[in-house]
Formats: C-alpha cells, structure tokens, sequence
C-alpha cells in the first residue's frame, strides 16, 4: 500500500511551498488509495509552538486535506534513541568536540584551497584519552553518522531520474546535538522506517540530503533495526520537485510568507489554490478545475519537469474568479448577504472574482443605487419604459422588445440607459436575472425616477 507523508516543523506557519508539498502526498496517497500521514517534526523544542501545530492542522482542515494518522517526534524520543544505539554499535556514529566557530574556520581554509566545504573527519582521529579529556574539560560532544565512502549512492528518482552521489564529497551529518536534542537526519529515516513509508516527495532542495539518509536506512537495517510498517531491507521511493520561484523566475521571500491567511484574507478559494499547485511545474495544462478527483486522476509524477515552477499571484487570481463561476449556492451561503438566495447567486456569480464581491452587486438589487443624470431624450425614453414595463416570466426581453419597436432605439442605445436607470452601472449581472430580482414596483419607481 502507497504511504506518503507531509512533515512539517511547528517552527512557522505553512507557506505556498508547504503546501505544494502537502498537496502532491495527499494526491499521491489519494491515487493509490493509500495513507497519507501527518507528522509533526517537533524535535525541536525551542523553537516549536503548540500554537503552530494548531495553525498547521487548520490549514490543511481549510485546504480539504485529510489525513490517516498524525504522529508527533515528540512522542518518540525512544525510537530515536533505540536507533543511535543500534548505529553506535554498529561503529556508524562518532562523537565531535569541535565548536561552531572551529568548524567555520575549517570551511572557510578548505574553500580558500578550491576544495569543498565538507567535514574533515577529525573527530576520528582523536584517542579514547583525548575524548575523555575534552569531556572533563565541560565539553559534551555533537554526534555525526559515517558515510560509507567505499560506494557511490545512487536511486532512481521519481522526476529526476538516475542520480549518483559520491559519498565521499558529502559531510557525514550531525544527527545530534551537543545539548542530546535531535537534528532532522536520522529520526526522519526512523519514521519513514517505522511508518511504513513508500514514497518520500519533497522538493529538489533535500537531494543531498537523500543521498545522506539512504544510508541511514541501510545502515538502521543492517543494524537489524526495523518496524512495524517497514519491509526488512527495503527503502522508500524518492522524488524530488522543482522548488517554486516567483513571477520573474527567481526564489522569492514573499513566497515563503504566503500562506493561508493571506489567501483568506485575499478572498481565494481553496480550490484555486489546489487547481493551481497541483499542476504548477507539470506539463499538464492549468485550469480552473473545481473537482479534486479530475485533479487526482490525472497526478502523475511523470508529467513533472526540471525547471523551476512559476508562481504567479496573477494565476492564482484568474483561477479563483473561474472556480467562483462555478460555486453552487449551497457552497457559498453562509458567506452571502442577507437576502439573497440562489437567484441572486446566480445572478451575481458570473461578475465575481471573489465571493465577498456579491455584497456590492447585490446592493444594486436591495439600493440604493447610484443616481444618474440622463439628457431629455433618454428621459423621455425612460417614462416610456416605465409604461411599457410588463411583469411576466422574462419582463426585461419583454421591455426591451416593445421599446425596440416603438422607438426604434436598438443595441448600446437602447440598453445601456435602461441598465444605469435600473441598476446606476454601465455593467453588471445579466439584465434578464436581475430585473425579476428587483421586483415590478422597484423596477419601475427607478425608471420613474430617473425620467424626472
């Protein structure tokens, strides 16, 4: 069975690229009538918030994503703890007494001699004596994973096809702190292990980070190390998208604070949303697709490319006023004004962008309406609309038609003053709808009114 997960870090709110990320596993999972799990990556603990553990589920709960289980690192620290053991022992994991400042120097001599900025291993070389001495001098050290040098480390990746890192010209990762609080690494090849996980996708910018963590799972297997939801042996697939730029093709800062509530507050549905993201860096054509299940059927990692996927608020814009178009009154009216029902909706519907539009449409139906001044011709022409008016199934091609033959006024001419009589706009809903909105005995107080 298909088992994704979105692991966020309840550090921040959720950007545009979260929950690009989200989305495409719930897609994934939804396919393959799989799992999608939940997981908060809440290790940690200074800088996690409950606050934003909250933020995270009631964003996705908006978005209409669901998910099959929650888990919380926070809950595991024994998994985590069962798994250094078992690595410790297996001779993959070393301590390091090196200071952030040392380690910077080092970098920054290697980088000053054309060579990478990778970790020199030196913690190796330091005797059982040297370890003990630099303990009874106060100093707790960082543990770092070993990188088996001796083969290159190569998957097959569900968009970028065959990749191959050379070990060797990868640091080996801390994967704990000094303090003994734990980095991303290994308790997220832990989880993926103990989840049962078989399709890892995230954005192109954790490549490497790939690379490191297959062999933690290789490593945590040899080890005998296992779970409940994990084939002995086997990895997950991998695949990594292109990250998302902004409008002018380059990484934005706005884009890692664009989220949720500023969707909401914008006025963007959540379905325009997902129309855009789940096909944003496909080759498949994007569209105001209100239907998830369209959207799901037609997923395919295969459709993914290389190139940064564009994010262009404009897009997103134009989505949200085709998906607006398509909202059934039911979906939208808790969020209508008072009085209107689903005549009205479908009245108003066609000139939305967004639904808190129809509030100021719909006051061209309750007025007051903007008065506007008319020469004597059109003043005369509008008294004559008012004793033509003649209430039945369609009474705006009723007017129309009789003031057509009787005046011989046709296209803007004849249109165009009835509407700003009626509604005090050049343009607006389809005349037909609103008149019977408007009602007999407002309608033709207004064209009275605007004879005088």
């Amino acid at each position: 069975m298909t088992t994704t997960r979105f692991a966020p870090s309840p550090t921040g709110r959720l950007h545009v690229g979260n929950i690009r990320t989200a989305l495409h596993n719930w897609m994934l999972a939804r396919k393959a009538g799989g799992t999608f799990i939940l997981r908060i990556d809440d290790t940690d603990a200074a800088r996690s918030r409950e606050e934003y553990v909250e933020a995270i589920r009631a964003d996705l709960t908006w978005l209409g994503f669901d998910w099959d289980r929650e888990e919380r690192q926070s809950g595991r620290l024994d998994r985590y703890q069962a798994a250094f053991d078992a690595l410790q022992a297996a001779g993959r994991i070393y301590p390091c007494f090196e200071t952030a400042q040392e380690l910077d120097v080092k970098r920054k001599i290697q980088l000053s001699r054309g060579l990478p900025p990778i970790y020199d291993r030196g913690a190796l070389n330091l005797t059982e004596a040297e370890q003990a001495a630099k303990r009874a001098e106060g100093i707790a050290p960082h543990w770092r994973f070993k990188l088996d040098q001796a083969e290159p480390i190569m998957w097959d990746d569900g968009i970028r096809g065959p990749q191959k890192f050379d070990a060797a010209q990868l640091s080996d990762p801390v994967i704990r702190r000094a303090d003994g609080s734990w980095l991303y690494m290994m308790p997220s090849a832990v989880d993926d292990i103990d989840m049962g996980v078989t399709q890892v996708l995230r954005g192109e910018d954790h490549v490497s980070n790939t690379a490191v963590q297959i062999q933690i799972f290789t490593a945590l297997h040899a080890s005998g190390f296992g779970g409940e939801g994990a084939e002995a042996g086997t990895l997950p697939a991998f695949a990594h998208e292109a990250l998302l730029v902004g409008r002018e093709g380059k990484l934005s800062k706005r884009l890692g604070s664009l989220g949720c509530d500023a969707f909401r507050e914008r006025g963007i549905e959540p379905a325009a949303i997902i129309a855009l993201l789940a096909r944003l860096g496909t080759s498949l054509p994007i569209e105001p697709i209100a239907d998830r299940s369209v959207l799901i059927d037609s997923f395919e990692l295969a459709t993914f490319g290389r190139a940064p996927a564009k994010f262009d608020e404009a897009d997103l814009e134009r989505l949200n006023a085709g998906i607006v178009h398509q909202l059934p009154y039911a979906a939208v009216a808790g969020r209508l004004p008072a009085g209107m029902d689903a005549a009205g909706w479908h009245a108003v519907r066609p000139n939305l962008a967004h639904v808190a539009e129809a509030a100021e449409w719909w006051r061209l139906v309750t007025g007051p309406i903007e008065a506007r001044e008319f020469q004597s011709e059109d003043k005369a022409f509008l008294e004559a609309a008012a004793t033509a008016l003649v209430w039945c199934n369609n009474p705006w091609e009723q007017l129309t038609t009789a003031l057509k033959e009787s005046t011989g006024r046709k296209g803007r001419a004849l249109f165009l003053p009835l509407r700003q009589a009626l509604t005090g706009m050049d343009h607006g809903p389809d005349m037909s709808e609103l008149l019977l909105l408007i009602g007999e005995t407002e309608a033709r107080a207004r064209l009275r009114q605007s004879a005088l």
